[in-house]
């Protein structure tokens, strides 16, 4: 049988077994009779029989398990006769096999997680009145306002007594003591006080418990909905805090969410380090200031990292200390949801990154507080070494116990519900997938490596069922799955036998990019290998593709700019004197890179702020190692905002290729076509939808009348150029040429045509530069001129009100001439004339750069270091 076998999350904790070698299994000690149990119930499971597995005894409309906490194999249960009607018939045929028939040899595997799944389901619709239903746990855990009191609610069952304290009682628990009933929940009803609730909104609260040992210990309430810190005390807990705003201070959504895009375009952005100024910045401030920048530059997505609530700030937001609470550092609750609202109003749909796959092993202020040496069917997490990831350091949840898989359903419902995000990016998918959570495991992409016992078949159901959670709330949801195993199937629908997920991270992207540039010099790039690693990806799965993220710009990496720029950024920015030839490549480089990585490297693109301008340095959060210092845990936007200095040409170029696949959509187009990847003269040409690109990554030589191939015959003209003047090139691509295709060889005989396709044209491809072009569409010609200016009004590089500036670059058509002799050739001459009048100063060109509320004039980095670099 392939994958680790386990039992299914049963009403209360249920302890997961596995058939694979003891060293693999939970620590917890488990006697042989109930090993032996466990082992046979597996058997039942896999043989299709559910007369012995899965016997109840509570009653249906019970909210929690009848379960005696006693019993180390608890969820066996021996009254109920009822049975789980999931048939082998429902798992017979497996739609992911018809897609990838590679795949049938593991059609057990499947079968076995898919038949879990549908069995978990069928308990939920048994016992918790389905799914969704079951996913509404902070209407019953946490506190909620029942009737005329707060009744808090804590599923605890290693405690021995239990007190609900905080700033309503003095922190004297003693008139508070909670109750526990047979399934270890907690729970205490606090009546109101003369009408108002005893426990005031925004006050501080915590749960007070007694461990076995006998010690008294405080932790902050697992479902609670904010969580804050004392500023002013170093290292203070974090204490958890009652929000209930009145209707007067509670945030009402005004606007409905956007519609789904054809191919998300996701700006990744962390609002506390997106201030100009060494500070935290927050949740409104980055509504008002960031989001019309992210919506000027094109994107459709914002995808927020650290939300919730993380103790450590230099975590990235990835040590998750409580689940359900927004980061307080960047404000309220009722603040994001201000910001949510206004990525709305701008047409910005929201993702949230999404940790589900540990968390934090802090115990004053995270979950793990209420781990106190219990079994694991009584704790979130697994216990033992299973239970802990060595490279995090942090606590692994055990996803087939019960109110383990409550509390995470739970907590995908609340953020969709509460604050109105979009979808979510989930954090850590790899180590979920597999028992060895992907340590020093080199993925070949043998299918053996995601079929066996390595694969943790509770993760994968868990995942199953976020999925089709999230899409049967918000059917047009956008959820992506960080994994760089490949783990084929994660991408495909749960109702085909995969996991789900509407797109997966190509991350192999990234680590390409740094390859070549730490380790190859230009001569040495190969576009063989780049196209192919860019389009090396699972037929219908889709992909996010991206060439940088906050992974490449924390501390010990670079950006790709400060790859290709280095030192130069402090001195070489500035358009008033002239480019060196490390600033010349740099810029063209970044242009390029980007957008190949776009264009040909997946269905949707994600780029992480500050890196569409070419953000220098890295990112460096404070901590002790750099005295706590804020200086590189910003954006610095005054590097962009100055007119004068060379940033804002790449930041155009980011606006001008977003606002290409608006008007041509060709990340959702299923056609693309690589036909050339020519190694000598390091010329890559592709068709994506029915744009042809042209990508000239030869340090040198620039190509008059290069022959490319395309599919569609007819006239082409130029879409986009990263050698136009506006976007810091030359401008010796003509934007005013018709290029007529020639039929190659004969109709509907590949092998007889121009590099496989049917057609051809030839262009200019200067040295490092690359041209989109488009197909003029000849049966609207009396209206195109028209079109091509409503186009070109779309495309424009300039915000609203700037300056216009002497060529524009997508389009440029209106001064197009009917001729259809008309060659580059003729343009030569007329180039020439331009780089004579115009020369270096080109790159000066008056364009006011488009700032929220105010102009920033700044000619240098915002560094001290720049001053001592330039006197040098």
């Amino acid at each position: 049988m392939s994958g680790s076998l386990s039992l299914l999350a049963k009403p209360s904790a249920f302890l997961s077994f596995s058939p694979s070698s003891d060293k693999n299994r939970s620590s917890t000690s488990c006697s042989t009779t109930n090993h032996q149990l466990a082992k046979q119930l597996a058997i039942e499971c896999r043989r299709g029989s559910q007369n012995f597995l899965l016997r109840h005894l509570f009653p249906s409309n019970s909210v929690y398990g009848r379960i005696s906490y006693g019993s180390q194999i608890s969820a066996v249960m021996i009254q109920d006769t009822s049975t789980i009607t999931t048939s082998e018939e429902d798992t017979e045929h497996i739609g992911i096999l018809d897609v990838d028939t590679a795949l049938h040899p593991f059609k057990d595997h499947f079968q076995y997680r898919i038949k879990n799944y549908m069995d978990q389901k069928t308990l939920f619709e048994k016992h918790e009145g389905g799914l969704e239903e079951f996913a509404k746990g902070y209407l019953k855990f946490g506190f909620n306002k029942e009737d005329d009191g707060i009744v808090y609610r804590e599923w605890a069952p290693a405690a021995q007594e239990a007190q609900v304290v905080g700033d309503f009682n003095g922190w004297d628990g003693s008139n508070h003591e909670m109750e526990k009933n047979q399934y270890g929940v907690w729970s205490i009803k606090i009546p109101d006080s003369e009408g108002k609730p005893a426990i005031p909104h925004n006050s501080r609260v915590k749960f007070r418990f007694k461990r076995g040992d006998g010690l008294w210990v405080d932790r902050i309430p697992a479902w609670i909905k904010y969580a804050t810190v004392d500023p002013n005390a170093f290292g203070a807990p974090y204490d958890g805090v009652h929000w209930d705003p009145p209707p007067s201070e509670r945030y009402e959504f005004k606007y409905p969410r956007p519609p789904k895009p054809k191919a998300p375009r996701i700006y990744e952005a962390h609002v506390g380090m997106s201030s100009s100024k060494p500070h935290i910045n927050s949740y409104r401030e980055f509504a008002d200031e960031v989001l019309p920048r992210i919506k000027a530059n094109n994107y459709n997505t914002v995808q927020l990292m650290a939300v919730m609530e993380h103790s450590y700030y230099a975590s990235f937001g990835y040590h998750v200390t409580n689940f359900f609470s927004a980061s307080s550092r960047s404000g309220t609750p009722e603040d994001l949801k201000y910001l949510i609202d206004k990525a709305h109003s701008l047409g910005l749909r929201v993702l949230m990154d999404v940790v589900h796959s540990h968390a934090s092993n802090n115990v004053t202020d995270g979950l793990n507080g209420f781990d106190v040496g219990q079994s694991s069917q009584e704790s979130y997490f697994h216990t033992g070494k299973r239970g802990y990831h060595n490279l995090w350091d942090s606590r692994l949840f055990n996803y087939g116990n019960w109110e383990v898989l409550r509390f995470l359903l739970s907590n995908l419902r609340w953020w969709l519900e509460e604050f109105k995000f979009d979808g979510f990016r989930f954090d850590g998918v790899t180590s979920m997938l597999y028992h060895h959570h992907g340590i020093n495991m080199g993925f070949t992409g043998n299918y053996n490596e995601y079929f066996s016992e390595a694969t943790d078949v509770d993760a994968v159901v868990y995942l199953m069922l976020a999925n089709s959670l999230i899409h049967s709330i918000l059917p047009d949801a956008t959820v992506i799955a960080e994994d760089v195993s490949g783990m084929p199937g994660l991408g495909r629908p749960v109702s085909e036998g995969g996991i789900g997920f509407d797109y997966r991270l190509a991350m192999a992207i990234p680590d390409k990019w740094i390859d070549y540039l730490k380790n190859k010099n230009d001569e040495e790039w190969s576009v063989k290998d780049l196209s192919w690693n860019l389009t090396n990806r699972r037929h219908t799965e889709k992909c996010i593709s991206y060439a940088e993220s906050h992974d490449q710009s924390i501390v010990g990496d670079k950006t790709i700019a400060f790859f290709l720029m280095d030192k130069e950024m402090y001195s070489g920015m500035s358009c008033l004197t002239d480019a060196s030839p490390a600033i010349e490549r740099g810029i063209a480089l970044h242009k390029m890179i980007h957008f190949i990585t776009m264009a040909l490297g997946g269905e949707g693109y994600l780029n992480f702020m500050g890196n569409e301008f070419g953000h220098p340095e890295w990112i460096d959060f404070p901590r002790e190692g750099n005295e706590w210092s804020y200086e590189k845990c910003r954006r610095q936007w005054n590097l962009v905002d100055t007119d004068h200095l060379r940033y804002k040409f790449m930041n155009a170029f980011d606006r001008a290729m977003n606002a290409l696949d608006d008007k041509f959509p060709f990340l959702s187009s299923t056609k693309q076509i690589v036909s050339c990847a020519d190694e000598e003269n390091k010329v890559i040409v592709f068709e994506r939808g029915d744009l042809v690109f042209v990508f000239n990554f030869h340090p040198e030589s620039t190509y008059d009348g290069y022959k490319v191939g395309c599919d569609l015959p007819g006239k082409y003209r130029v879409a986009l150029d990263s050698d136009a003047w506006e976007f810091g090139g030359h401008g010796r691509v003509a934007h005013d040429v018709d290029h007529f295709t020639t039929p190659e060889g004969i109709p509907g005989v590949p092998e007889t045509n121009f590099n496989n396709r049917p057609n051809s044209f030839k262009v200019l491809s200067p040295a490092r530069t690359c041209v989109v072009y488009y197909k003029v569409d000849e049966s609207l010609k009396e209206t195109n001129e028209a079109n091509l200016s409503g186009v070109d009004e779309v495309l424009k590089v300039d915000a609203p009100k700037k300056e216009s500036v002497e060529e524009s670059t997508i389009l440029d058509a209106h001064r197009a001439e009917e001729n259809p002799g008309e060659t580059n050739d003729r343009h030569l001459a007329s180039v020439d004339e331009k780089l004579r009048k115009g020369g270096a100063k080109q790159e000066s060109i008056k364009e006011k750069a488009f700032v929220v509320g105010k102009t920033i004039a700044a000619s240098k980095l915002d560094d001290p270091e720049v001053e001592e670099t330039k006197d040098e």
